[in-house]
């Protein structure tokens, strides 16, 4: 399957203003990518490329005063197939962990797995099984006890906030999983990327980048999403890190506005 996917956001600068942005599709799946990517700024401004610590790729420019419209554009080769499932996956003791997963079982800015979440925790699932069907409880309880409400976002809440407020965006859904996975003793890395409506109803708010978070079972790293709840189709990974403070698609060194914000992510024969 071939999905279009990009965006276009623009800011109003007071002055000439360092800015970097994860605006690319993540190298880990770049074969996937058929239409090559071409982040541009106008006015123009000169760009270079970095990877970051957690494999994300990054760019980075000094955009000018006034109106800044940043864009990219891209098709991509997806497998067509709804997120992996593996309910018999192995959980790995702490001790059995490759030590690079081991950053992802620590507090982190929105995840403050060293506050009374990971005794809560404990009391919700830890006479659960370990596995596949640990992580798929926590995201139902998740799922359950959060309101979805844009009008409700804010950038400073954290996991412990989500719990007590029971409401947010998807960003908070995968916080406050990812700090009760974390408690349980199970890696879990934030995720950011393109995820269009395809296989379900459309819905009623426009586009904006997706989250959802990954585990480390069995081996491997697997998909969770807390908000949708539901094995989805084309999932197209942007960035990744602890939580979205490692994740931002941009992050200004000056002040200014956003004016807007779009993003497409559809099936390359339709229309969007």
């Amino acid at each position: 399957m071939l999905i279009h996917v990009g965006y276009e956001v623009a800011f109003l600068f007071e002055k000439p203003t360092p800015m970097l942005a994860l605006g690319f599709i993540h190298p880990c799946i770049s074969s996937g990518i058929r239409n090559a990517e071409h982040l541009t700024v106008e006015p123009p401004a000169a760009i270079s490329e970095y990877i970051d610590g957690y494999g994300n790729r990054c760019a980075r420019m000094v955009v000018p005063a006034g109106n800044v419209v940043i864009r990219n554009d891209s098709t991509f080769e997806h497998s067509g197939l709804p997120d992996i499932q593996a309910p018999g996956v192995h959980q790995h003791a702490v001790e059995e962990l490759p030590s690079e997963t081991l950053v992802f079982l620590l507090a982190s800015r929105y995840c403050e797995v060293d506050s009374d979440l990971k005794d809560i925790a404990w009391n919700l699932f830890g006479s659960l099984p370990a596995g596949w069907s640990l992580v798929q409880a926590v995201c139902d309880y998740v799922h359950q006890h959060i309101h979805f409400d844009y009008q409700q976002a804010r950038a400073n809440r954290t996991a412990r906030d989500v719990y007590r407020e029971r409401v947010g965006v998807c960003r908070d859904f995968m916080h406050l999983a990812i700090t009760f996975c974390r408690s349980l003793n199970i890696p879990a890395r934030y995720c950011t990327g393109y995820l269009g409506d395809i296989g379900v109803p459309p819905a009623a708010s426009p586009m904006d980048f997706s989250a959802w978070f990954e585990v480390y079972l069995g081996g491997q790293w697997y998909a969770f999403d807390a908000r949708n709840n539901q094995p989805r189709i084309g999932r197209i990974l942007m960035a990744r890190g602890r939580d979205a403070a490692d994740v931002a698609l941009t992050t200004t060194f000056g002040r200014n506005q956003l004016q807007y914000f779009r993003v497409w992510s559809f099936p390359s024969d339709s229309t969007g």
